[in-house]
């Protein structure tokens, strides 16, 4: 894959990879959403993870790093966006 706006591969960041989980199934790793904006969705975020001591880790996660997921994140994070918007307005 090419980068553009759905897809960054960054081979010289020095976390690259960040994960030690292997490449997702389809082969590409994607590195636009390196944080994943879901995270604080917790339970409802969508990707694979575990809470340890608490702590919500996502270690062996791939989810965001998925090119195919893009659509999935965006549509979160619109929800999101607009469950804050509805928050302040009350």
């Amino acid at each position: 894959m090419e980068n553009n706006h759905r897809y960054f591969k960054n081979h010289n960041c020095k976390y690259f990879p960040c994960h030690p989980q292997p490449t997702p199934s389809n082969g590409v790793f994607n590195c636009l959403f390196c944080y994943c904006p879901l995270y604080g969705l917790g339970n409802k975020c969508g990707g694979s993870f575990e809470y340890v001591k608490q702590v919500k880790t996502c270690m062996g996660c791939d989810f965001p790093h998925v090119p195919e997921n893009y659509d999935i994140i965006v549509e979160k994070l619109k929800e999101m966006k607009k469950r804050g918007q509805n928050a302040n307005s009350e």
